[in-house]
């Protein structure tokens, strides 16, 4: 496959030329004749115009929905609450939800949301939108940064496509409007890993500071936002091109003893400071419970057998593995070239060791989409899927239509199921993306898989802009927790409430409600409505409880013989655990007496 000079700054040469003649592919694909260009990537496929191109592609795809999608429980409030605490209480070392201590993941992104909060929005009081910018910085940096990297391979048009196949696979989309880790955490992989694939190519005989500080440093953002799965990936690639080569020597480039100091010296302020606030708690919860509990069992009921990652990238890395099934042919052939050995360090180790992890989520694998972007986009550029068997060519185009197609029909058929009527623009936006990617398909079919990526990736853009810009913020029953919010901000007199919850204890209600909400039993709501207020005429104290504890905590008023009047009411969908919920609104009512 195509591979540059070690700058990665001139036109790719063939490493088929590099082999022993004994040692190329014969038959099949290899002789397929060069295939020309989409006129995008003839236009645009410059080291100046491709990353402006890939920019625009980022803003189009990762920002519907940024402001109008609320928090998804439960990951992304319990971060950005936790974020919110140490705004408020400017103690920027211990991680804490309420009351509770957070200690699973380094500060890293909270440090970051807290930079964000503090430059864009008004603090612990800025909206939800400003807690995601990390992310979505983070998700834009991997499309660029997975653009440097594949320029150390092959050509400016070779690297926008496989920017293209990151900007518009489904997991990076998703990532990029959570505020968590991993969007981050990406991007800190892929920098680390551009500046590995230079420093492994040039086999240099001497150290090359730049690209040694560059991947170092990527490291230790790495470990700062989520502990050891950045030096896992990395490690384990360096690990393959060690094996895969049989050789070791060119990793001294990188300076590892300087390099490995500089990484210590970046991260260990705040590891021994949180070792000294917690007295080393936090490393028992977050090594001793967190990481070794996901490693042996499934925790939160997300334990899967191996081979589950591999089922669900083919969605989650939609539209990649259709081009990338198509490519296969080719890849094999091409083993032996760098590229494809880098490629196959990156992926395969890791892949294995997720796979052996018990609990899984889809976004573990994410860390690994571009060793396959990188492997397909060559490929593709040599001229896959222009000579492959047809039965290869109608297995890819289903891989590409059939994920289009579910995603479509779910911006119609979910909201139906929640008894609620879709969202116009989003169905019918949405519905365009599954007919391109019909298109798209068909170009497949036809053999012309360069233009089925340029239909296909639009198509990718309509779904996108359909599912999180019209019909996710539309789904109104699975929001409980703003509209619960809404409904204690719409109680008449009662502007500045304190609010207790019992039975409904969702993040997200916690986030957009207060860090002084209540989380409290049945009968403990009850008293909490009795307590005294502060001296302040425009407060008053509401109890949020849900159908299920309703019994119990009305039994405890009437214990007390007190008097509740119900205020409102909010129904919905709890998307954790899919059960549906009634939240009734209490305070006291005028007829209260004393106790």
């Amino acid at each position: 496959m195509a591979n540059s000079s070690d700058q990665g700054l001139t036109e790719p040469t063939s490493t088929s030329a590099q082999m022993p003649e004994q040692d190329k592919p014969q038959g099949g694909e290899a002789t397929a004749p060069a295939v020309k260009k989409p006129l995008w990537l003839r236009l645009f496929g410059h080291d100046l115009t491709a990353p402006l191109v890939l920019l625009f592609l980022a803003l189009v795809f990762f920002v519907p929905g940024q402001w109008t999608v609320p928090p998804l429980d439960r990951d992304e409030p319990r971060f950005t609450q936790a974020t919110k605490q140490m705004l408020e209480t400017g103690d920027y070392v211990d991680i804490r939800f309420q009351e509770e201590a957070r200690h699973k993941k380094p500060v890293g992104i909270y440090w970051l949301q807290s930079v964000s909060a503090k430059l864009v929005g008004q603090g612990a009081e800025s909206p939800l939108w400003v807690y995601r910018l990390p992310s979505l910085l983070g998700a834009t940096l991997v499309v660029l940064a997975g653009f440097w990297m594949a320029r150390a391979f092959m050509g400016p048009a070779g690297a926008l496509l496989v920017g293209t196949f990151l900007v518009a696979a489904v997991i990076l989309g998703v990532e990029s409007r959570l505020a968590k880790t991993d969007a981050v955490l990406f991007s800190s992989i892929v920098i680390a890993q551009g500046a590995l694939a230079r420093i492994w190519l040039r086999e240099a005989n001497h150290r090359l500071w730049g690209l040694g500080f560059v991947f170092w440093t990527a490291i230790a953002v790495g470990i700062l936002v989520k502990g050891p799965v950045a030096p896992m990936v990395v490690g384990l690639t360096v690990a393959g091109l060690m094996v895969l080569r049989r050789k070791a020597a060119w990793f001294k480039a990188s300076a590892p003893v300087i390099g490995f100091l500089w990484l210590i010296l970046l991260v260990s302020p705040w590891f021994v400071a949180i070792w000294i606030a917690t007295d080393g708690t936090f490393f028992t919860e977050a090594i001793g419970k967190d990481l070794v509990g996901k490693i042996g069992q499934g925790q939160e009921s997300h334990g899967a057998p191996p081979l589950t990652h591999m089922a669900a990238m083919l969605g989650v890395f939609w539209p990649l593995p259709a081009f990338l099934v198509l490519s296969l042919p080719v890849i094999w052939q091409e083993r032996k070239s760098p590229l494809v050995i880098f490629a196959a360090a990156w992926f395969l180790p890791s892949w294995v060791v997720f796979e052996l992890v018990a609990t899984k989520l889809p976004h573990y694998t994410m860390p690994l989409l571009p060793a396959l972007a990188l492997a397909a986009s060559a490929a593709l550029m040599e001229g896959a899927g222009t000579r492959a068997p047809r039965w290869l060519r109608w297995v890819s185009a289903g891989l590409l239509v059939v994920p289009a197609l579910g995603l479509a029909g779910a911006t119609f058929g979910g909201p139906i199921a929640l008894g609620i009527w879709p969202s116009p623009p989003g169905v019918v936006i949405a519905a365009l993306g599954a007919l391109l990617a019909i298109g798209a398909g068909a170009r497949i079919v036809s053999a012309e898989p360069l233009k089925a990526v340029t239909v296909a990736i639009v198509a990718s853009a309509s779904i996108s802009v359909g599912v999180w810009g019209f019909s996710g913020p539309a789904l109104s029953p699975i929001w409980v927790s703003p509209r619960l919010v809404a409904a204690i901000q719409d109680i008449p007199g009662c502007p500045n409430p304190h609010v207790a919850t019992a039975g409904f204890h969702e993040p997200s209600f916690i986030f957009l409600q207060g860090t002084d909400t209540r989380i409290l039993p049945p009968a403990e709501a009850a008293g909490f409505l009795a307590e005294d207020l502060p001296e302040n005429a425009d407060s008053c104290r509401i109890a949020a409880i849900e159908s299920r504890e309703k019994d119990a905590f009305l039994a405890a008023l009437d214990a007390k013989r007190l008097v509740p009047e119900l205020v409102g009411e909010v129904d919905g969908l709890n998307i954790n655990g899919g059960d549906e919920v009634l939240i009734g609104l209490y305070r006291l009512g005028k007829s209260s007496g004393e106790n």
